[in-house]
C-alpha cells in the first residue's frame, strides 16, 4: 500500500511539473512592464508608472492561534534519532553518568552565576553602544520646519519668514511591516517549535531559541550596521527601519539554524558565545556578498541557509564527544513531535515573507518572490511525502516518518531562496521544490547517520538536510537563473535591480546610450550573464569557506571549561537548567550499565 501509494503520488507531481511548464505563467504584477499587455515596445522607461501590485493588497496574513490543554501520554516510539545505536559499534557505547545530588547543586550555582553575569554585562555593553552609534533613520523622525516665503493665494500679499513642515515622506513601515511581522513569527515560533521533537529538551529547545535570537537582534544590528556604515553609506550613525529590523532578524535565523545541529549538547553560556561569535563570521560574509562579489540572494539560500548549516556542522565537529552519541534522552515522544509540527507548519506557511521581504520595493520581484516560494513548498511537501514511505519500510509496513514531514516539506523554501524573485517559471520553482524535497529525504535517511559514524559529524536537528544541501543546490539555482538573465525577460529597471552589477559602466557608451533613453540607474560593472553566474557561484564558495572556518574557530573557543559545556548526563535534560514539573523531573533514566536511576527532583 505504501509503495503504490509512492509511485502514484510521486507520478502525479511530475505530471503537475510538466503541465505547469506548458500552462502556467506569470501574471502580469510578476512581469516587467514592457511584457505586459497593452505597452510597447521592449525597452522599459525609468518614468513609466508601474500599476499597483496586488501582493500588497492581498497578500497580508494574520493567524490567531487559541491554546488549549492537552493531556497526552508520553507513548514514545523509534526514528532515526533514537536508532543511532544501530550505527554505531559497540566500543562508541558509553553508559550515562549520573552525578550525585550535592554535585549537581554545586555546578548548577556556579553555571547560573556565571551566565548571569555574561548576559547582563553584554546586555549593558549593547545598551552603551546603542546610544553612541544607534539612531531612527528619516522615516521614524518628524518632518523638519523650512522657512520660505509664501504668497497667499489670490492676494498680492507676501507672508515672509513664516515656518512650515515639510510633508512626510512615504513611510517603510507600509511596505515591509507586514512580511517583517511574518518573518519575525518564523523566528520565534517556527524555529522555536521545530527543535521541540526531544522528549527531554522543549524547555531549551524554544526558551534558549527565544533567548539568542532576542540577543542577536541586538548584536546584529550593531555588527552588520557598523560594517554597512564602514563601507557604504557612511552615516554618521546606524539608522534604524524596518529594513533593518529585518536584516537583524536574518542574522538571528542564521544562528538559530547553526544552534539547530548542536541542540542539546551545548550550555547557554556556550550558546551566548557561539551567538555574538557567529554573528561577526556572517557581517563579514553579507558584506563580501554585497559589497564585492554583488551577487543577488533574496532569499539567503546562500547567505543564511547554507552558512548557518555549515558554520554548525563545522562546530559540532569540533564539539564532539562519542560519549553522548548513543545518548537514550536523544529521542522523540508522540507529543513532542505533535509540537514540532507546529513549528512546521507556521514556517511553510510563512515562508514565502522570508524569501519576499526585502525584495521591495522591486514589486514585480516581489510579486514573482512569494509565488516561486508558494509552489517550490507545495512541491516539496507533496514529494516528501511519497518518498518517505520508502525509507522507513518495516516488514510489510511502509510508513511516514515524522522527521522527514517536519524538516524534508520545508526545504523548497530554502532551495528556491536565491532564485524566487528571478524568472525562472511557476513550473521551474516546481521543479526545485521537487528536488529539494527528494534531496533532504534522502539525506534524513542516509547521510545523517553516515556523517555521525564516519565524520564524527553529529547533527542532532539535521539541520545539513533541511538547510546545507537545498541551499546550495538554491545557491545552484540561482546561477542557472542568473546565466539566463536578459532584458527581454526583465527589462532594464528589473535586470539592474536584481543584479547591480550588470548596468554598464560610469562613461561608456551603453551608459550614455541607456541615459538618452531616459533610463535612471546607478553605474555598475557591466557584467555579461556568465560572469554574473560565475559570481553566483563564487559567492556560494565563499560561504562555505567563512561559515566552515568560523565554526572550527568557534567551536575552538567555546568548548573549554571557562564556558561550562554540558556534562553527558545534562545533555538533552532540561532537568539541571529549567525548573521542570516534578512528575517529569522525577522520570527514570536508563543507563548504559544495566541499572535505571531514578533522577534527583529536589533543587
Amino acid at each position: 500500500m505504501g509503495f503504490k501509494f509512492s509511485i502514484i503520488c510521486g507520478m502525479f507531481q511530475v505530471l503537475l511539473v510538466i503541465l505547469f511548464s506548458v500552462l502556467v505563467d506569470y501574471g502580469q504584477h510578476a512581469s516587467p512592464p514592457h511584457k505586459r499587455k497593452g505597452s510597447a515596445g521592449s525597452v522599459v522607461n525609468s518614468s513609466e508608472t508601474l500599476a499597483v501590485n496586488d501582493v500588497t493588497v492581498y497578500y497580508s496574513i494574520e493567524v490567531t492561534i487559541f491554546s488549549s490543554k492537552l493531556r497526552v501520554h508520553n507513548n514514545s516510539y523509534c526514528d532515526w534519532r533514537s536508532e543511532m545505536d544501530d550505527t554505531l559499534d559497540s566500543s562508541q557505547r558509553q553508559p550515562l553518568q549520573v552525578s550525585s545530588p550535592s554535585q549537581k547543586r554545586t555546578r548548577r550555582n556556579g553555571t547560573a552565576v556565571k551566565f548571569t553575569l555574561v548576559t547582563m554585562v553584554f546586555q549593558l555593553v549593547l545598551i552603551a553602544v546603542f546610544s553612541v552609534l544607534v539612531d531612527y533613520g528619516g522615516h521614524s523622525l518628524p518632518p523638519k520646519p523650512v522657512s520660505e516665503q509664501t504668497k497667499a493665494t489670490g492676494s498680492n500679499k507676501t507672508v515672509a519668514g513664516q515656518k512650515r513642515q515639510e510633508p512626510p515622506s512615504p513611510n517603510d513601515i507600509s511596505v515591509y511591516y507586514p512580511m517583517f511581522q511574518d518573518v519575525h513569527v518564523m523566528i520565534y515560533i517556527g524555529f522555536g517549535f521545530l527543535m521541540t521533537f526531544l522528549k527531554k529538551y522543549g524547555y531549551g529547545a524554544v526558551g534558549y531559541n527565544f533567548f539568542i535570537a532576542a540577543l542577536v537582534t541586538q548584536w546584529g544590528t550593531i555588527v552588520t550596521g557598523g560594517l554597512n556604515q564602514i563601507y557604504g553609506e557612511g552615516n554618521e550613525h546606524i539608522e534604524l527601519s524596518i529594513q533593518t529590523l529585518v536584516t537583524s532578524e536574518f542574522a538571528a535565523a542564521t544562528v538559530l539554524i547553526t544552534y539547530g545541529a548542536v541542540l542539546g549538547k551545548v550550555s547557554r553560556l556556550q550558546l551566548l558565545v557561539i551567538g555574538i561569535l557567529e554573528v561577526v563570521f556572517y557581517a563579514i560574509n553579507e558584506l563580501i556578498a554585497i559589497e564585492f562579489l554583488k551577487y543577488s540572494d533574496a532569499g539567503g539560500s546562500i547567505i543564511i541557509h547554507s552558512f548557518g548549516a555549515y558554520f554548525g556542522l563545522a562546530l559540532s565537529r569540533m564539539l564532539h564527544d562519542k560519549k553522548v552519541l548513543d545518548s537514550p534522552k536523544e529521542a522523540s515522544v508522540y507529543h513532542s513531535d505533535l509540537f514540532a509540527m507546529i513549528g512546521t507548519v507556521f514556517l511553510w506557511m510563512y515562508w514565502p515573507s522570508f524569501n519576499a521581504a526585502l525584495v521591495a520595493p522591486d514589486y514585480v520581484a516581489q510579486h514573482r518572490s512569494v509565488i516561486n516560494t508558494y509552489f517550490s513548498l507545495a512541491a516539496a511537501c507533496v514529494t516528501t511525502f511519497a518518498l518517505s514511505p520508502l525509507f522507513q519500510r518495516e516488514g510489510t509496513k511502509w510508513r511516514l516518518s515524522m522527521v522527514h514531514v517536519q524538516n524534508a516539506t520545508l526545504a523548497g523554501g530554502v532551495a528556491v531562496g536565491t532564485a524566487s524573485n528571478m524568472s525562472i517559471s511557476p513550473w521551474g520553482a516546481l521543479l526545485i521544490g521537487c528536488s529539494a524535497g527528494a534531496l533532504s529525504t534522502v539525506g534524513y535517511a542516509y547521510l545523517t547517520p553516515f556523517l555521525t559514524k564516519y565524520t564524527k559529524t553529529h547533527d542532532t536537528c539535521g539541520v545539513h538536510n533541511l538547510h546545507g544541501m537545498p541551499g546550495i543546490l538554491g545557491g545552484i539555482a540561482g546561477a542557472v537563473a542568473a546565466a539566463h538573465a536578459d532584458v527581454n525577460k526583465y527589462g532594464y529597471d528589473g535586470l539592474f535591480n536584481l543584479w547591480g552589477a550588470r548596468a554598464p559602466k560610469m562613461n561608456t557608451t551603453e551608459y550614455y546610450d541607456l541615459v538618452k533613453m531616459g533610463m535612471t540607474f546607478d553605474a555598475g560593472d557591466g557584467r555579461s550573464a556568465k560572469a554574473q553566474a560565475g559570481y553566483q557561484i563564487a559567492g556560494l564558495a565563499v560561504a562555505l569557506g567563512i561559515a566552515i572556518i568560523g565554526g572550527i574557530v568557534t567551536g575552538f573557543i567555546v568548548r573549554w571549561k571557562i564556558f561550562d559545556p554540558p556534562s553527558q548526563e545534562q545533555m538533552y535534560d532540561d532537568d539541571d537548567f529549567w525548573e521542570v514539573p516534578t512528575e517529569e523531573a522525577s522520570e527514570d533514566v536508563e543507563t548504559g550499565d544495566g541499572f535505571t536511576h531514578e533522577k534527583e527532583d529536589k533543587l
